[in-house]
């Protein structure tokens, strides 16, 4: 299904955009080495009672994970990519962690993710790894507006991982959003320009690059649900809920 907000229910998703902004804000700077995943679990989970809303994750059993997922956020470290599982690990200097969040509030969902070295510095294949995700959602933000095509959006994504040297893997990409989590239109993180479903005003599309540096190969951890690179590489993952607007792009999820 493909859902198209009414103008008067934006002022909702800026909301919940808002609200997913936040919390991974203070996420981020509250990740330092020592900290167990568990603990941001516990902090997300106090967050989002604590305004009101609802976690997308802990009651989510999709076809793609293993029973109900049973916590309120994505912790993936180093070669985990996606839908990590949160457990008893302490992060340590230099892990990549990424942190991917999905709330609803008042009916309506917003979904983000980033990804950083814990305690700063890290490798300059890490920083790359990063850098390259954060600047191919930067690129299909550029690219969608309304009346463009989904494969516009796409390829922008994965001209720049493409130029980084990254493999891409097309089983998980972005999707719309709304009063739900996980909605059409899928979007894949490579694409041909001038193909696909044609952007609308009131469309909300989470937009999520992730690379691995030399695979575009997943497996699953025994949790069922962890999924990491094939040959234990490195990995990274930059995603924000937008809205598409008369007048072009609104980024809600902003940090």
């Amino acid at each position: 299904m493909i859902e198209i907000l009414a103008p008067a229910q934006l002022p909702r998703a800026r909301d919940v955009g808002a609200l997913v902004g936040d919390i991974l804000a203070d996420l981020r700077q509250r990740a330092v080495p020592g900290v167990n995943l568990l603990e941001i679990d516990a902090w997300t989970r106090d967050a989002i009672r604590a305004a009101g809303a609802e976690s997308c994750y802990v009651d989510y059993a999709p076809s793609f994970g293993e029973g109900p997922f049973g916590y309120y956020i994505c912790t993936s470290v180093n070669d985990a990519v996606l839908h990590g599982r949160p457990r008893d690990r302490a992060l340590a200097a230099g892990d990549l962690l990424t942190l991917d969040l999905a709330v609803s509030l008042r009916g309506m969902v917003a979904d983000s993710a980033v990804s950083f070295v814990v305690g700063g510095g890290g490798t300059p294949e890490a920083a790359a790894l990063i850098d390259a995700t954060e600047r191919a959602l930067a690129a299909g933000i550029a690219a969608a507006g309304p009346d463009v095509r989904l494969g516009d959006v796409s390829h922008a994504i994965g001209a720049v991982l493409t130029d980084a040297g990254y493999p891409i893997n097309l089983e998980f990409g972005g999707h719309g959003v709304g009063s739900t989590m996980h909605q059409d239109p899928h979007v894949p993180n490579a694409g041909r320009p001038g193909r696909g479903y044609r952007l609308r005003p009131g469309l909300l599309l989470a937009l999520e690059p992730w690379a691995m540096i030399d695979t575009d190969e997943l497996v699953t951890d025994a949790d069922g649900w962890t999924l990491r690179s094939a040959t234990g590489c490195l990995t990274a993952h930059s995603e924000h809920t937008i809205a598409i607007t008369e007048d072009g792009v609104e980024v809600l999820t902003a940090r």
